[in-house]
């Protein structure tokens, strides 16, 4: 059962009585009832320390079901309740004491995988579980302490580790053998429901429908294997088939004579034809005169557009300057034409002062009356105060004036502004459809990549396949380009892109004829200059050889290395139209310009581009104007996320663009407004002059009789007179400075205009001579390319023409080596009809026959051998036999009686079990009765709630839930009492009693446990246990409630069975 024995647990009566049972073996069932009957009826407390060890001292999870943080939990050695309302976690505890000690997912009734355990949200669980390990059966005490932890971690694919910690916290094993050794030293089996009762097993426990299911089968299967050989005694089919095979080597030596002088011939023959055409050779020769052609015409035009550069560069410094001199030139004509303004405005009202003085001494001339002395005085006064207040209106116009003029240079400067910005939200906006219409065609290439070349490809592509299937081309075009070719690496698929361009889109059509198929079905789906490129190659079933003519360098790799082509078709019209072997791929735009332009560019490499998309030439270098690839991005997710950022920061630029032309908007209408008010008060202040002019003029009237006043003012007039000379002769000046600085500026600008004229005809002249000149260069290398093509065609027709000859030397020498083995093998040739295939085929079915036979059979000397091995080990055997058979006979005699020994143990525990049950029965006044059928493994049980009834016994279907519960609690507790586990775990031991049977069941558990204080109880229950009784030995953990949003748990056993209630 286990490795303590039982008498360590027992009473001292119950010693004495087992003492009594071994020293008589062969009692009848009646003393052995007796002795079970007082075993049973002693339920006086034990004086035996607390359990050493296999006791669960805590366990604590982490991430498990549904809990991230649960415990640690502390239990006591002894009887131990865990209490708390559903989803608290209370199955969650037992659930992890059978996983965390190695026990399967299925056992716990809650999982079909350990993965469904962990914490909806989280990529891993764990559980520690620390077990006692103290007294004379602790396990490797010298190397774990007084106590084991076991932590097991569960990852998110299922698997789990499990770890083996000393006291110290050492980790000392992580090994399952390690696990599965400690826990049959404690007699620990948690998938056993006598040691662990979950709660679907405590509900299921007593109602399985085969009694058989009852009892733990323990079969051993042996396996008996019989080995038969059969000796064949005609060896004459061998014989004969041996023969056979000797005449077809004669035949297959001279066979492969025969097809290598015919392969030969064929080879001649080939040479012969290929040395006689001369094709590629003209071709060659064409080329050559269109490139020196093309060559010469692009250093005419080349040497025309430098001529005309140079004329403009020569110009710009001339349009600079004069430039700067028509500004300085127009802002001195303009400080001149103020000046003069103001001198104009000093003279007008210098003449209206005159003009007032004059009137005013002639009013006072006439007017005879005078005033008295202190009305004149005021009168004087008066025109004091008032000649102030014209001042100061007069230093106010002015102040005004100046900033009217600059209200006017802001407002000017705002609408400048305004236009600009909104120049820019026009480009921002275009920029914003575009990418959002990019966007758009992005998520729609999701579902069919195929749509990233155009909205309409994928049915044009169909159009295409119809059209093909009906014959209308003679092979099926293959495009766009774009699709078939896969960059090998992402960082280079902008390069690829900026390469390629508008090939990428392009198809390819075997001959002319299918052209115009293809081209008539483009007219149906792309508008006219819209159409795609279509590209006319024969299409052949091998790539170019590029050896020869295409670039290598050790670090970076070509565009046709750099792509992976399926089809050789689709890579050939790559190496024709754009010459992809020659064109190299370097990332970094500095290490580009290093290969390509600080030292000469690689043997037959043209150009270069960088992982940013810009082209690198010998001496030219073109930047990209795209940043993100479009048509051979690999991750179309990362292209849309890039996308939708660019689209939020172009929406951001053009709001707070918006924002800007509105802040311009306010400042404009403020400053409009700002003008508008200053010149109403400017119209104020003339007023104001006019009116107080008026009354200074009325006071003088009434003082011009007055002759010392007459004298004053007359000699004001002719004071004013003197300062009207003197601004009439500024005046002059200014004018005729201001029509000098005009005509100066005049002439400026007249020589500006000219420059600017010259400057214009020249780059007229240079626009349509740099459009030549890039038709021209384009020319040039269409040529080279065409002229390279071909010289490699030729190369390679010589090569290919070499190769043969080489091999037709060696296949001459290996003709004469074949005939000289022929003649070893036989010495006169022979005329064979047969391939050599054939003969091969014929030979090896021969072979095969001949070794199957061999191995059937075996030759005549191994026979032998096999028959004297045989021999010995036979005589040999029979001496063994007899030896063994003498030691079986002992066997059978200690067997039988050790038999004899199990069978009283197992009708001893049976009995024991029996009589337990029956007596936990009659505390609640039931009746019933266990029958173990050991022979046929099966348990019966039967129960009648009421020993008054004479009814027949009921089953235990037909009782009630709290019955059923009872009943399986007095099961279990007679379980308990014959098992040999550390400690002893059930889940809901009271689901469906009533009080009545709950406060019986329980008074039997806390009995049992005072009774059994060496061994560790553990049950859980959602009901109050305050009821029970103060003990040290009882110890009662509360589970914390579970969140209000979180009263049941979202998780479903393999039965789809709700769980933790």
């Amino acid at each position: 059962m286990g490795k303590r024995k039982e008498g360590s647990v027992l009473t001292p009566g119950s010693q004495k009585r087992q003492r009594k049972e071994h020293t008589d073996v062969h009692n009848d069932v009646s003393n052995e009832e007796e002795t079970l009957e007082f075993s049973a009826n002693s339920s006086a407390p034990s004086q035996l320390p607390d359990g050493e060890v296999g006791i669960i001292e805590s366990i604590q999870l982490k991430n498990f079901m549904c809990h991230s943080n649960l415990g640690p939990f502390q239990f006591g050695s002894n009887l131990n309740f865990v209490i708390g309302t559903n989803g608290s976690g209370k199955s969650s505890v037992l659930t992890a004491l059978i996983v965390g000690l190695g026990g399967k997912a299925t056992a716990t009734n809650r999982g079909s995988s350990l993965k469904m355990f962990i914490q909806k949200g989280e990529t891993s669980a764990d559980i520690s579980i620390t077990l006692r390990n103290q007294g004379r059966d602790a396990f490797k005490p010298e190397l774990y302490g007084t106590s084991i932890t076991v932590n097991q971690h569960i990852n998110q694919d299922g698997s789990r580790t499990c770890k083996l910690k000393s006291k110290s916290g050492t980790i000392i094993s992580s090994k399952k053998e390690e696990l599965i050794g400690m826990l049959d030293h404690f007699n620990i089996q948690v998938d056993n429901p006598v040691s662990v009762l979950t709660q679907e097993m405590s509900k299921q426990f007593l109602q399985t429908k085969n009694e058989g299911d009852k009892y733990k089968r323990l079969e051993e299967l042996k396996q008996l294997y019989l080995e038969k050989k059969e000796i064949f005694k005609s060896i004459a089919f061998v014989n004969d088939m041996q023969n056979r095979l000797k005449d077809l080597k004669h035949q297959m030596a001279w066979a492969v004579v025969s097809e290598m002088e015919k392969e030969i011939e064929l080879l001649k023959e080939g040479i012969k034809a290929e040395e006689g055409n001369t094709e590629l050779l003209q071709k060659v020769e064409e080329c050559q005169v269109k490139v020196n052609e093309a060559e010469k015409k692009y250093k005419a035009i080349q040497d025309k557009l430098i001529t005309v550069s140079e004329e403009a560069q020569a110009l710009h410094p001339q349009c600079i300057s004069l430039k700067a001199e028509v500004q300085a030139k127009r802002k001195t004509v303009n400080e001149t034409e103020i000046v003069y303004n103001r001198s104009k405005t000093e003279l007008k009202r210098l003449e209206k002062d005159s003009e007032q003085l004059h009137k005013r001494i002639e009013e006072l001339k006439s007017c005879a009356n005078q005033d008295s002395e202190p009305e004149k005085l005021e009168r004087q006064r008066r025109i004091a105060y008032l000649r102030e207040q014209l001042k100061a209106f007069h230093n106010e116009e002015i102040m005004i004036g100046q900033q009217m003029d600059q209200f006017q240079q802001a407002v000017s400067k705002c609408k400048e502004e305004h236009s600009r910005l909104r120049r820019e939200s026009s480009e921002v906006q275009q920029a914003l459809d575009a990418q959002q219409k990019q966007l758009r065609d992005l998520k729609d290439s999701k579902t069919n990549t195929l749509k990233r070349f155009g909205p309409h490809v994928p049915a044009f592509l169909e159009a295409v396949e119809v059209a093909h299937r009906q014959g209308q081309f003679r092979k099926k075009p293959l495009g766009p380009l774009g699709a078939l070719i896969h960059p090998k690496d992402p960082e280079l698929i902008l390069a690829i892109e900026s390469c390629l361009k508008g090939l990428l889109q392009a198809f390819c059509c075997d001959n002319h004829s299918d052209e115009r198929t293809l081209q008539l079905l483009m007219s149906k789906y792309y508008k006219r200059g819209h159409r795609p490129q279509i590209i006319v190659n024969k299409f052949q079933n091998r790539v170019y050889d590029t050896s020869q003519r295409g670039v290598y360098h050790p670090e970076f790799p070509s565009v046709l290395t750099a792509l992976e082509i399926d089809n050789p078709v689709v890579a050939n019209c790559l190496i024709d139209m754009r010459g992809i072997e020659r064109v190299l791929l370097i990332k970094n735009n500095r290490r580009a310009r290093e290969v390509m332009q600080h030292n000469r560019p690689p043997r037959n490499c043209r150009e270069a581009f960088t992982a940013a998309g810009d082209q690198v030439f010998e001496r030219r270098y073109y930047s990209c104007n795209s940043s993100r690839p479009q048509l051979l991005s690999q991750d179309v997710e990362a292209e849309i996320s890039h996308l939708d950022n660019e689209i939020e920061n172009k929406r951001a630029q053009l709001t707070a663009s918006q924002h800007r032309l509105r802040s311009i908007e306010n400042e404009i209408r403020q400053n409009e407004d700002h003008l508008y008010s200053h010149r109403r008060h400017q119209k104020q202040l003339q007023v104001k002059v006019r009116t107080a002019n008026a009354e200074i003029a009325d006071l003088e009237n009434v003082e011009e009789h007055q002759s010392a006043d007459i004298h004053i003012l007359q000699e004001e007039a002719e004071e004013n007179k003197g300062r009207m000379e003197s601004v009439k002769q500024d005046m002059q000046l200014q004018s005729r400075k201001v029509e000098e600085l005009k005509n100066t500026l005049q002439a400026a600008e007249k020589k500006l205009e000219e420059v600017k004229e010259k400057i214009h005809q020249v780059e007229e002249i240079a626009g349509p001579i740099k459009a030549e000149l890039n038709q021209a260069e384009s020319e040039v290398e269409n040529s080279k390319r065409h002229l390279q093509h071909y010289e490699d065609k030729q190369r390679e027709h010589v090569a290919c023409i070499n190769k043969h000859k080489d091999l037709l030397v060696s296949k001459e020498k290996e003709l004469e080596e074949k005939m000289s083995k022929a003649r070893q093998i036989f010495p006169e040739p022979i005329k064979v009809s047969r391939t050599v295939k054939s003969l091969d085929a014929e030979m090896n079915r021969l072979r095969e026959k001949i070794n199957l036979e061999s191995s059937h059979r075996g030759n005549r000397e191994e026979i032998i051998q096999q028959f004297h091995y045989a021999k010995e080990r036979y005589e040999d055997a029979s001496n063994k036999v007899k030896n063994l058979r003498r030691f079986i006979a002992v066997l059978d005699e200690v067997m039988t009686e050790r038999l004899k020994v199990y069978r009283q143990f197992l009708r001893k525990l049976s009995m024991q079990c029996k009589l337990h049950f029956e007596q936990l029965l009659r505390l609640r006044g039931y009746s019933g009765h266990i029958m173990f059928d050991h022979k046929n493994e099966t348990i019966s049980i039967t129960i009648q709630p009421r020993e008054d009834e004479k009814s027949a016994r009921s089953d235990l279907k037909s009782l009630s839930g709290g019955e059923r519960s009872f009943s399986t609690v007095c099961f279990i507790l007679s379980l308990w009492n014959i098992s040999e586990s550390p400690f002893r775990c059930m889940d809901e031991f009271d689901v469906y009693m009533d009080m009545v049977n709950r406060r019986i069941a329980v008074d039997m558990i806390l009995e049992r446990a005072d009774f059994q204080r060496h061994r560790q109880f553990i049950l859980f229950t959602p009901l109050s246990m305050s009821s029970l009784p103060t003990s040290p030995h009882i110890r009662i953990l509360r589970m914390p409630d579970p969140p209000k949003d979180q009263r049941t748990l979202n998780f479903q056993n393999r039965n789809d069975g709700d769980e933790d209630q």
